[in-house]
């Protein structure tokens, strides 16, 4: 018979926890806390705990003040702690274990702006399911952002600041190429597949007259152009010859915190990759801006980012051609990953979003660049291969395309 362990892997932190990660909220209990701090903190106890808050969607974030003894003081985790992991209900393979990944591998000892991590643990056994023992945001001095806020160039280039930090923090490094954990940018099925498997959220926002006023014509007549796209981008990240870097995946300004003291830190690091680092310019700066600040300030900002970039030691940055370059084709995944967003999902202003990097994607001619002269790699066919709404998203379609 295979014992426990050797079913959760090898890789993980802590191989004296046997038992796998609780699946249920009910599950979490002071005891088990406490166990599972002891593995980084010896002769921790957690008497009690005090649930303050908890939050689900594709994750569940539970804020709770802590009963410690001595030891867990003195070990300096804090009362309050945020535990954020899958228990909401739904199946959301590998992005807990991936986060968690993240905070006990990647961000441990690194000068990254991130949330101060005190335990995180995965189980390696195919549900992905991991856990991150995280300070608690929503106590400290500063506000979450939304992706409807408007920030103004200044807050933008502020930002990129950040990213380039991110970036520049393991630009080059070695390790990103040996962790078989963590996805090359476009190398896996949420990146490269999203225009086929979120089709059906795709065609619902499409048939909201909102999103019909802002969605170019040519994606309702020739739809088969965003696959297009996304595959003609995915092949050109693959070719890329340019130095590899820690990625956010998701940098729209919904997934970072900015602390009182002008900080922003990311948080949500559930699409974590290497690759090129443009992508996450392209999503936060386009996402963050209007379509008039954007036009007037584009590659201004790309240049502050790269010589933010610069400013961290990273040897053989991108050039400020080869910047902008990649940067007008990463509207591609932009626009569609927005197109198949829906807003119940946490963010309330998707219209937004698909108005703003849709607009990219005229102004660059992005599907041009990365389409012309090519012929699609596979063929497209509107809802086949693609995830099935909920009961209640194909009633709103279905009164709405009656």
């Amino acid at each position: 018979m295979t014992d426990a362990s050797t079913q959760l892997g090898d890789d993980r932190p802590y191989l004296q926890r046997t038992q796998p990660l609780p699946r249920r909220l009910e599950e979490v209990t002071p005891a088990w806390l406490g166990e599972m701090l002891a593995h980084r903190y010896p002769g921790v106890v957690v008497h009690d705990f005090e649930t303050v808050e908890v939050k689900s969607s594709h994750t569940t974030k539970v804020r709770v003040r802590l009963d410690m003894n001595d030891a867990g003081r003195a070990a300096g985790i804090p009362e309050h702690v945020c535990l954020k992991a899958n228990w909401s209900g739904m199946r959301t393979p590998e992005i807990c274990e991936l986060e968690a990944r993240f905070y006990g591998l990647a961000s441990s000892g690194l000068d990254v702006p991130v949330p101060a991590a005190y335990f995180a643990d995965w189980d390696d056994d195919g549900w992905g399911n991991g856990i991150v023992v995280m300070e608690d945001l929503a106590r400290s001095p500063g506000t979450f952002g939304s992706s409807d806020d408007h920030l103004g160039v200044d807050a933008v280039a502020a930002g990129l600041e950040t990213l380039a930090r991110v970036h520049g923090a393991m630009w080059g490094d070695p390790r990103l190429a040996t962790w078989k954990w963590l996805h090359p940018n476009m190398g896996t099925a949420n990146d490269t597949e999203q225009v086929i498997i979120y089709w059906n959220y795709i065609w619902f926002n499409l048939t909201d007259p909102e999103y019909r006023a802002v969605v170019p014509a040519w994606v309702y007549d020739r739809p088969e152009l965003m696959a297009h796209a996304l595959d003609a981008l995915t092949a050109y990240e693959r070719a890329a010859t340019g130095t590899h870097c820690l990625v956010h995946g998701d940098a729209h300004q919904g997934n970072s915190f900015l602390r009182a003291d002008g900080q922003r830190v990311w948080v949500d690091w559930q699409l974590v990759r290497h690759g090129t680092a443009l992508r996450d310019v392209e999503y936060f700066l386009v996402s963050s801006l209007t379509v008039e600040e954007r036009r007037a300030n584009d590659r201004a900002l790309v240049e502050h980012y790269r010589q933010s970039l610069l400013a961290t030691g990273a040897e053989g940055a991108p050039g400020a051609d080869e910047a902008w370059q990649q940067f007008i084709r990463w509207p591609a995944y932009g626009s569609q990953a927005w197109l198949g967003n829906i807003n119940q999902w946490g963010q309330s202003s998707g219209v937004e979003m698909v108005k703003r990097h849709f607009a990219a994607l005229e102004d660059y001619d992005t599907v041009g660049v990365l389409t012309t002269g090519k012929a699609p790699s596979r063929p497209f066919v509107p809802g086949e291969g693609a995830y099935r709404l909920s009961r209640q998203l194909q009633q709103q379609l279905d009164e709405r395309t009656r």
